[in-house]
C-alpha cells in the first residue's frame, strides 16, 4: 500500500506549478461556463474543476489519513467536494475546489526552497594537491593527503589540506573561512586551513588535518546541519484542521439529525471550508515579498517574514555588511623632514606595480596618476621595494623596513602607530633612501547608514550583535562607532554557529545577516539568514532565507516592520474569515443558505481576504 501512495505522490508531482497553473485556468473557464450556463456541454463544466483541482485534493487527504493520520484542511475539503457532488451541487463542488488549489498554489510559490549552496561549497573543495616525497613533487588528488605529509603550495593555487608552514613566506586569503577582507601574512609557523588561497609567495607546508577533519569539510558539514535543524512554520490552517474538522463534522451531524435536511449538513461543510483561512498566510506573505522586493530584498524563502516577525537579535557579520569591506587610507604619518604628502606620493607611486590588496589600496586611494616606479621588486608576505624620482623607496611592514635599513620607529609617532593598530587598522611603512619617512594608515570604513539603522533596530526592540571573524581591536572600534554592545570577535564559522545556537537556546528568535561564505553555516542555522546580494558570495546568497540586493543596509529597520506588519494583517485575515465562517453556519442551519449561495458567501471572504492583504504591497512605516 505504501508503494502505491508513493507512485501517486511522484505521479502528484509532476509537472509542478506549470501544471497547476494551466489547471487552475482551465477549471477557472469551466466554473464560469457552468454559472452562466454559457455551451450546451452534456455534463455541467464544473466537473472539469471538481477533476482536475479537486480529486488531487481528495488523494492528498487519504494519503495523509493512511500514512500518518495527519488530518490537515484537506480532509474537510474533501468531505464537502463528496458531499455536493452525492446532492448535486456540481458548481459548489468546482468551486470550492478551484478556491482551494488556487490557494495551495499560493502557499507553494511562497514556501520555494533553494539547496545550489552546499553544492557550490563542494565545488570549493581543493581537487590537487602537490605532494613531496623524496624531493620530488607529485599531484595527487586532494583527498588522498595524509597527515604529516610534505605538501607545495605554489602562488594562485588553494590550500589543499589544513598544515603548518614549514618554509616560505606569503600572503593568504582567508575570506573563505574567517571572512576578513584583507590577506593575512603568513610565514614558517603559521597555520593555513583547506580552501584558503595562496596569493603571491610559494611555500612548504606539513598536513596536519586531512580528508573529512579539513577545515572546508567542516563547513560543509555545518552548512547541511545547520540547515537539517531549522524549524520549518506550519500553516495555520493545517495547525487548526483537526478541531476545524471535528467542529463541522459534529455541526453537519447534528443539523441533519434535528432537522433531517441532508442539503443544510452539506451546506454546513461547504462554508466551514477553510478557503480564506487557507489563503490568509500566503497572499500576506506574497503582497510583503512584493513590498520587500521594491525596498532591495530578495525573498527565497516563502516563510522567512514569518519567522523574521517574532525576530529579537539581529546577528551581524562586521567586513562588507557593516562596513564597505575595502580598505582606505584615513591618514599618513611622517617622521622625518618630507611632509605627509610626500610619504603619501612616495608610497602609492612605489605600490603602483604591488599586487597585493593592501597596495592596490593605496593606489586607488591617491587618485591621481604617481610617479613611475622603476626597479619594482615585491617580497611576498614583507613590503615592495622601488625607485621613484631617483630614490629607493621601500613599503611594507614595520619588520621588512627593519631588516633592510638602519631605521628605527620611536617616540610619539611610534605610540601613533600604536593607537592606530590597537583600534584595527593596518599600518605600512615607508622608507626613502635607508631612512624611515613615515607611514600610511590603512581601515576598512563603515557604511554610511549603519549607525542609523542600527538605533532603528533598537527603537523596534531589537537586539544587535557583532559576530566577526575579524580581531578584537577592530571589532570594538567599529562596535564603539555604531554603538553595538554584544561584540563576539575572532570566529570561525563554527564559532557563529555556536553563538547562534546559544541565543536560540535562551529562547531568543536570531536573523544573521553576512555575506562571505564563511557565513553561510550561520545564515543556514538562523531563523532568518539575510545576505547581502550585491558584494556576497552566491554561497551565501544560497545559504540565506533573504538576499539584499543592492546592499543598502539602511532598509533593514523597513524590512523588519513589514514583516510585523504583515502578521498583524494575517491576524486580521484569519479572525475576519472565520467569524464569516461562523455566521454563515448559523445561516445554513436555519436553512437559510444553502449550497451554493453558501459557497458564494464564503469565498466573498476569501476576496476580502486577499484584498486586504493587497494592501500590504504598498505599505510603509510612518
Amino acid at each position: 500500500m505504501r508503494k502505491v501512495i508513493e507512485k501517486v505522490e511522484q505521479l502528484m508531482e509532476l509537472g509542478g506549478t506549470k501544471k497547476d497553473i494551466a489547471f487552475l485556468a482551465v477549471s477557472g473557464v469551466a466554473l464560469i461556463i457552468s454559472i452562466f450556463d454559457l455551451l450546451p456541454l452534456p455534463f455541467d463544466a464544473a466537473w472539469i474543476a471538481i477533476i482536475l483541482c479537486g480529486i488531487p485534493i481528495i488523494i492528498e487527504a487519504i494519503i495523509g489519513l493512511v500514512t500518518a493520520f495527519d488530518i490537515k484542511a484537506d480532509v474537510l475539503v474533501s468531505l464537502a467536494l463528496i458531499a455536493s457532488v452525492l446532492i448535486g451541487e456540481d458548481f459548489a463542488a468546482g468551486e470550492v475546489a478551484f478556491i482551494m488549489q488556487l490557494g495551495g498554489l499560493l502557499e507553494d510559490l511562497t514556501v520555494a526552497k533553494a539547496r545550489a549552496g552546499i553544492e557550490k561549497l563542494v565545488h570549493l573543495t581543493p581537487q590537487i594537491a602537490r605532494v613531496i616525497i623524496n624531493g620530488t613533487e607529485k599531484i595527487i588528488p586532494a583527498q588522498q593527503v595524509q597527515v604529516n605529509d610534505l605538501i607545495r603550495v605554489l602562488p594562485g593555487e588553494t590550500v589543499p589540506v589544513d598544515g603548518i608552514i614549514l618554509s616560505g613566506e606569503t600572503s593568504v586569503n582567508q575570506a573563505v573561512m574567517t571572512g576578513e577582507s584583507l590577506p593575512v601574512d603568513k610565514s614558517a609557523g603559521d597555520e593555513v586551513s583547506s580552501g584558503t588561497v595562496n596569493q603571491f609567495g610559494a611555500f612548504e607546508m606539513r598536513a596536519t588535518k586531512v580528508g573529512e577533519d579539513s577545515s572546508i569539510q567542516r563547513m560543509i558539514r555545518l552548512v547541511q546541519s545547520a540547515d537539517a535543524g531549522k524549524a520549518k512554520i506550519v500553516g495555520l490552517a493545517d495547525r487548526w484542521a483537526t478541531w476545524i474538522v471535528v467542529i463541522a463534522l459534529t455541526a453537519a451531524a447534528l443539523t441533519w439529525l434535528i432537522s433531517g435536511e441532508i442539503i443544510r449538513a452539506v451546506t454546513i461543510l461547504v462554508v466551514f471550508c477553510p478557503c480564506a483561512l487557507v489563503l490568509a498566510t500566503p497572499t500576506a506573505i506574497m503582497a510583503a515579498i512584493g513590498n520587500a522586493t521594491k525596498h532591495g530584498f530578495l525573498v527565497r524563502q516563502g516563510d522567512a517574514l514569518e519567522r523574521l516577525a517574532s525576530v529579537s537579535k539581529v546577528t551581524f557579520d562586521k567586513t562588507g555588511t557593516l562596513t564597505y569591506g575595502t580598505p582606505v587610507v584615513i591618514a599618513s604619518e611622517t617622521v622625518s623632514d618630507y611632509s605627509p604628502d610626500d610619504v603619501y606620493r612616495f608610497t602609492a607611486a612605489a605600490e603602483q606595480l604591488s599586487e597585493h590588496p593592501l597596495g592596490k589600496a593605496v593606489v586607488r586611494c591617491y587618485g591621481s596618476k604617481p610617479y613611475a616606479a622603476e626597479d619594482f621588486k615585491m617580497v611576498p608576505g614583507e613590503g615592495v621595494m622601488a625607485v621613484v624620482e631617483g630614490k629607493q623607496i621601500l613599503a611594507g611592514s614595520l619588520k621588512f623596513i627593519t631588516k633592510n635599513t638602519t631605521a628605527a620607529l620611536t617616540g610619539e609617532l611610534a605610540e601613533n602607530a600604536a593607537r592606530y593598530l590597537k583600534k584595527g587598522c593596518t599600518v605600512i611603512y615607508t622608507a626613502i633612501d635607508g631612512i624611515l619617512a613615515g607611514y600610511l594608515v590603512l581601515s576598512d570604513t563603515v557604511r554610511d547608514d549603519s549607525k542609523k539603522m542600527i538605533a532603528s533596530l533598537r527603537r523596534i526592540g531589537v537586539e544587535p550583535v557583532l559576530l566577526t571573524g575579524d580581531h578584537r581591536n577592530a571589532a570594538d572600534t567599529i562596535a564603539a562607532q555604531l554603538g553595538i554592545r554584544e561584540v563576539y570577535a575572532g570566529c570561525l564559522p563554527e564559532d557563529k554557529l555556536r553563538h547562534i545556537d546559544s541565543f536560540q537556546q535562551t529562547g531568543s528568535r536570531v536573523c544573521m545577516i553576512g555575506d562571505g561564505i564563511n557565513d553561510a553555516p550561520a545564515l543556514k542555522k538562523a531563523d532568518v539568514g539575510i545576505a547581502m546580494g550585491g558584494i556576497g558570495s552566491d554561497i551565501a546568497v544560497d545559504a540565506a532565507d533573504i538576499a539584499l540586493v543592492d546592499d543598502e543596509i539602511k532598509e533593514l529597520p523597513h524590512l523588519m516592520a513589514l514583516s510585523r506588519r504583515m502578521m498583524k494583517t494575517i491576524k486580521i485575515n484569519l479572525s475576519f474569515s472565520m467569524g464569516l465562517n461562523f455566521l454563515a453556519i448559523i445561516l445554513a442551519i436555519t436553512g437559510i443558505l444553502g449550497p451554493v449561495i453558501g459557497a458564494l458567501v464564503h469565498n466573498a471572504g476569501s476576496v476580502l481576504v486577499i484584498i486586504n492583504s493587497a494592501l500590504l504591497m504598498k505599505w510603509k512605516k510612518r
